[in-house]
């Protein structure tokens, strides 16, 4: 892209003279722009700002003097992909987003455009080849941030649906022997075979006889739904234990029994508290309230 120009010179050089002769004028008007960005919400100090704006003009003109053209597989320019992504890592990890982040880098591609108009020493044909340069350059960054953020989008909505699926289904020991497993949403593949997992490594773990699945939380019944809360309960009577369901709703209620389930094998109670009483009468546990009476 940085061809050489009329005046001998490539491409890449004039941008540096330029920026060489007004580097306190791009400098400052870069630490401007990026105040009114980023000072407003507090999401950079005027410090943090101007280290910023000067790294990426040592950055810049490194990667302008590596060569003729700008290599894209050369450390020059992966040094420059990584400043904006780790700035723009920044500014999310504080509160800011990617459409501010956008906006400051079209800010500094602005300042050397004017910087360009206001060089009457350049050229048509230089000038050209300048434009077409920094386009080239800052839509490759701009990309390069766009790509870094959804990554990290996507990362962080993975591990949000991780941490959904466990706190979503805690599975917690009640009494010696005795787990509970309340069930709130819906019941996909992907989410059973989480709980399921986690829940047979507990009966193990725990060595429980008793696992009591409350459905209160669950909204409605279909027959995948069904189908997983089933296997669930066989899975529990293969590893040893007893399954226990309850909070069936009478909505619910109705549900299964125009699905044809049969849930003949397995223990339902009306509430979590009944559940938990069958379960300690399993284990031949008997709980008395206790005696407050004092003399």
């Amino acid at each position: 892209m940085a061809k050489n120009t009329k005046s001998g010179k490539s491409t890449s050089q004039l941008l540096i003279e330029q920026i060489m002769t007004k580097v306190a004028t791009i400098s400052q008007n870069i630490e401007k722009r990026g105040q009114s960005i980023f000072g407003q919400g507090n999401l950079l100090t005027l410090d943090e700002i101007n280290d910023y704006s000067l790294e990426f003009l040592e950055l810049f003109v490194l990667l302008l003097q590596a060569d003729e053209k700008v290599d894209r597989r050369g450390s020059e320019y992966k040094a420059l992909r990584q400043f904006f992504s780790n700035f723009s890592q920044q500014i999310q990890i504080r509160g800011g987003n990617l459409e501010e982040f956008v906006r400051y880098i079209h800010f500094m591609q602005e300042v050397f455009l004017d910087n360009l108009e206001a060089d009457d020493t350049v050229d048509f044909h230089q000038t050209r080849e300048i434009l077409l340069l920094l386009a080239s350059v800052f839509n490759d960054i701009i990309l390069d941030v766009f790509h870094v953020y959804l990554a990290e989008k996507e990362r962080t909505i993975q591990a949000q649906q991780e941490e959904l699926k466990h706190t979503s289904t805690p599975i917690t020991e009640i009494w010696d022997g005795v787990l509970t497993l309340p069930i709130i949403g819906t019941l996909d593949s992907s989410r059973t075979m989480s709980v399921m997992e986690n829940m047979l490594s507990r009966i193990e773990e725990d060595r429980a006889k008793a696992v009591v699945i409350d459905v209160t939380g669950v909204q409605a019944i279909d027959s995948q739904v069904s189908h997983h809360l089933v296997q669930m309960i066989r899975a529990v009577g293969l590893m040893g234990a007893k399954a226990i369901l309850t909070g069936i709703r009478p909505e619910i209620a109705r549900a299964i029994t125009s699905l044809n389930i049969d849930l003949s094998m397995v223990s339902t109670r009306s509430t979590l508290s009944d559940g938990l009483k069958e379960a300690f009468n399993l284990l031949g546990i008997t709980v008395h309230a206790a005696d407050t009476h004092r003399l």
